[in-house]
């Protein structure tokens, strides 16, 4: 039996980081469902309380995914869920993303990177392959090559 996975992300901000990886990685935040959300409070499973607005849409304050935009709406997906915990980050990743570049200019990727709130640590190589680590704006490891 195989299984499908999704990468789940402790951050403070679920939507904010969602809004920036999506953007990084050319995917969309996954649409919320109003109309689900308003009906599970309306039946006694959720209050007003597990709700926010996030850009002017009524969403679950505790999460936010993305996905690639050709995959929305399909089950299985490649998805990213963000999950508050009341902590930040403070001790290095164990596991962390590679985003492969396919030939794209990592200089070019960096800078624009580093104008939206990334931050670069060092470069570092194996062989030929030379790659960036980097942190998100919560401060989570990725690498660029």
């Amino acid at each position: 039996m195989t299984y499908n996975i999704q990468v789940a992300v402790d951050c403070v901000d679920p939507h904010g980081q969602a809004d920036w990886w999506a953007e990084t990685l050319g995917w969309t935040v996954e649409p919320s469902d109003e109309a689900f959300i308003r009906s599970m409070i309306e039946q006694g499973y959720a209050t007003e309380a597990d709700t926010t607005v996030h850009n002017d849409h009524l969403v679950w304050k505790d999460g936010a995914a993305i996905c690639p935009t050709d995959q929305v709406g399909m089950k299985p997906r490649q998805r990213i869920l963000f999950q508050p915990v009341p902590e930040t980050k403070t001790v290095k990743n164990r596991i962390h993303l590679d985003i492969n570049l396919d030939g794209e200019d990592k200089d070019a990727l960096r800078a624009g990177l580093e104008q939206r709130g990334a931050t670069f640590l060092y470069q570092a190589n194996q062989g030929p392959h030379v790659w960036y680590t980097m942190k998100d704006p919560e401060g989570n490891e990725f690498c660029i090559g």
